[in-house]
Formats: structure tokens, sequence, C-alpha cells
């Protein structure tokens, strides 16, 4: 059974600290080709900035991106998961609490970042591997 510390281990957590601004933080999202990024005050979780936090807060709000800190804009309702959870356990967080992205906890501090997509990925990887041992068994006893 796969756990989330398994998917996200050896990974590097992309995160800003809450005195960035809105502006700063969407360059730094974009050179590392992310859609949401943890926001955190020292190593505390505080939030998630996503584009859809950009879009509708400071797009749509007319917020100025240089001016506004991104703790002023983030999501700070947040679920969290367990990096021993299960990734159906993860799965399920995220449909019941309808986001894309969980924050991944260790004894109470942020050890990760798993989206929807890691999710998928691996998902996908365990299909192929089915579908290839499959097509061994097919062609092997034909």
């Amino acid at each position: 059974m796969v756990r989330i510390h398994d998917v996200i281990r050896g990974r590097e957590l992309f995160s800003v600290q809450v005195d960035q601004s809105v502006a700063e933080v969407a360059r730094h999202m974009a050179e590392m080709r992310v859609g949401a990024i943890l926001v955190l005050q020292g190593d505390e979780l505080r939030g998630l900035f996503s584009e859809r936090d950009l879009m509708t807060r400071v797009g749509v709000g007319r917020q100025d991106p240089e001016a506004t800190l991104v703790s002023a804009v983030m999501s700070t309702n947040l679920s969290t998961i367990d990096e021993s959870a299960t990734l159906d356990e993860a799965l399920e967080c995220m449909n019941q609490h309808n986001c894309r992205h969980l924050p991944v906890m260790r004894a109470g501090k942020v050890s990760g970042f798993l989206s929807m997509r890691d999710l998928m990925h691996v998902e996908l990887a365990r299909k192929t591997e089915e579908l290839q041992h499959l097509q061994a068994y097919v062609h092997g006893s034909v």
C-alpha cells in the first residue's frame, strides 16, 4: 500500500513567507512551474496561495500585486494530511474538502505538499504496470 511519505520522499518543499508580496510569490510560482504554494511564517504553516487566489482575490479584486502581501489574499481554511496516510485517504480528504492540494504534516510540522496531479501520476503508473503484467501473462500463455 502506497503512503504519502513514499510519494513526497526526496522532493523539495516549495514555500514562501507571509510577508512577501503577491507579485514576488507569483514570480516564484512561475519559475518553479507550480500552480499553488505553501505560505509559512518561519516554519509554521499559515496558508496556501494558488492561481485561483491570484485570479479571484487579486485580479478580480483589483489589488496591486506589488503592494499586496500574500498573507492578505491566501487561503487559510486548509485541510492537511499526515504523511503516514494512504493515497486513498488523501484522495478522500481532497474529495471531502473540495480541494486539489494538501499540505502534508509530520509531528505537527509541514513535511511536504501533495496535489491531485501527484495522485493521478501514481495511479497511472500503477495501472500501466498492471497492464504490462496482464499483457505479459496473455502473450506468455497463448
